[in-house]
């Protein structure tokens, strides 16, 4: 689904992504780690187009989007949930959903296995995004990025600052969209950025770890423990 290939970002002159690759495969998660600062929000931010790369090739279902813009890419299927949600807090939750759908149609309705999925979003539909706490607004932020019905959902650190329940609620949401994806669509393809080992680890299919840019390990999910993926995480 999604083709990385070389790609190269610089802020300043600092070098931050260097001559990376990678996939993401339709039905699989694909867990990103590494330590703060080794340039996994680049990479995705680089995916989403809110950052041009500098070299490099970027293609989703076999079609270049290198140049595209982030609006074009939802277009095509790319849905991102960004660190720190980025919610618009004077919005209600219903306003806030619509806003994912806002190259469709104005009388497009917003699908109802959003509130399925996450069912307190309907008990605060008319409620403003600033006045949730910090998990629901990270359920807001994950159902936005649904609304349009993307093929490939790249995930910044979903579990940051929020309360267990909710992460498990998350990890079964992210789960299920990538085993059948939403209803009447296919199995997504789904990029995860995240800090918290033990979550990312139950979730991968495939797992990538960074350093300065790099890519130094990658493998199956099923073998990070055997393969000292934790121990990288804590050097």
């Amino acid at each position: 689904m999604l083709k990385v290939e070389g790609v190269n970002q610089y802020y300043g002159g600092s070098h931050i992504l260097r001559n990376l690759s990678m996939e993401a495969k339709v039905g699989e998660v694909t867990v990103i780690l590494g330590r703060n600062g080794v340039g996994k929000t680049t990479l995705l931010k680089s995916m989403m187009g809110v950052v041009p790369v500098k070299t490099g090739t970027i293609t989703l279902d076999g079609a270049p989007i290198t140049k595209d813009t982030p609006y074009e890419r939802v277009r095509k299927g790319v849905g991102y949930v960004p660190q720190g949600r980025e919610i618009f807090g004077r919005l209600t939750v219903q306003e806030n959903l619509r806003m994912g759908l806002a190259y469709k149609s104005g009388s497009t309705p917003i699908p109802p296995e959003l509130f399925e999925l996450f069912p307190v979003l309907k008990q605060m539909i008319n409620r403003r995004g600033g006045d949730l706490s910090g998990g629901q607004q990270q359920q807001l932020a994950f159902a936005r990025a649904l609304a349009a019905g993307p093929k490939l959902l790249i995930l910044d650190e979903p579990t940051e600052g929020i309360q267990p329940s909710i992460i498990k609620d998350i990890g079964r949401v992210i789960r299920m969209l990538a085993d059948r994806g939403m209803s009447g669509g296919q199995k997504m393809a789904i990029v995860l950025v995240e800090q918290f080992y033990d979550f990312a680890a139950e979730l991968a299919d495939q797992y990538i770890v960074m350093e300065r840019g790099e890519i130094i390990q990658r493998g199956r999910g099923a073998d990070m423990e055997a393969e000292g993926v934790r121990a990288l995480m804590s050097i």
